[in-house]
């Protein structure tokens, strides 16, 4: 059994401003935090996974995900030992949470979560898009595909005419992922909101302030995929199943 993909985060300079984007966007339930400058988010979907929305010391747009384990220095001491380095050690918020971060030996920067053991706090019933993907893009992705499978031992079926694995983490819940090449030589961490119409979803982030990147595109049989970056700068993936 691998290790879950089990929360999101996006961060940002104004975390309040893009709790009124994502809430307005996908119609997202967003419970304040203010005193730790953070939303907790139950995307109200009925599948997929919950997550966050933080500010940035630094300003700074940062996507992320987060793994859990039982005990998450082993994966931090793990990672390292596969040429990743730790960037957050093991840290307790009592009675909220313990986390740490990684980054991979490509840059990209990784949120690990300490199971709690607890089959609380999961996905609210709803009808309103899930995050329901995760995708690593690094300018090695053989590399990167053999780090994330020796590291969380997740499942990865290639594609080679697209240089891209499909992840399976083995652990029956949570969510599935990709990694692939990266467009531009830098490393990329995202998540991506599974959808029933992609052209209206991007209308409506461009009406509050977003950018379209990536206009909708077929990606073989029964898929289609679109992007845009929030007004903080974010790339967040759409994708639409089906015909």
């Amino acid at each position: 059994m691998g290790n879950p993909v089990v929360h999101f985060e996006i961060n940002g300079a104004d975390g309040p401003a893009l709790e009124r984007f994502y809430s307005g966007l996908f119609g997202w339930h967003v419970q304040p935090m203010p005193e730790m400058r953070y939303g907790l988010v139950d995307t109200h979907a009925g599948e997929g996974i919950n997550g966050g929305i933080g500010q940035t010391e630094d300003g700074r747009g940062v996507v992320q995900f987060y793994v859990e384990g039982p005990d998450i220095q082993v994966l931090l001491d793990r990672a390292e030992s596969l040429g990743g380095k730790p960037v957050t050690p093991v840290t307790e918020v009592p009675g909220v949470v313990t986390f740490a971060h990684l980054a991979d030996p490509f840059g990209n920067v990784i949120g690990l979560v300490k199971a709690d053991g607890s089959e609380e706090g999961g996905v609210s019933p709803g009808a309103n898009p899930p995050v329901a993907w995760f995708e690593i893009q690094a300018p090695d992705t053989i590399g990167a595909r053999r780090f994330y499978s020796d590291l969380f031992g997740w499942k990865i079926n290639v594609h080679e005419e697209w240089d891209y694995g499909e992840v399976d983490t083995g652990a029956g819940r949570g969510i599935s992922g990709g990694i692939g090449p990266t467009p531009d030589g830098a490393p990329h961490a995202s998540v991506w909101a599974k959808v029933d119409d992609l052209q209206r979803y991007l209308d409506r982030a461009e009406s509050l302030g977003a950018k379209v990147v990536m206009a909708p595109m077929k990606m073989g049989e029964g898929l289609a995929i679109a992007g845009f970056t929030d007004p903080q700068g974010n790339f967040f993936g759409l994708f639409r199943m089906g015909a």
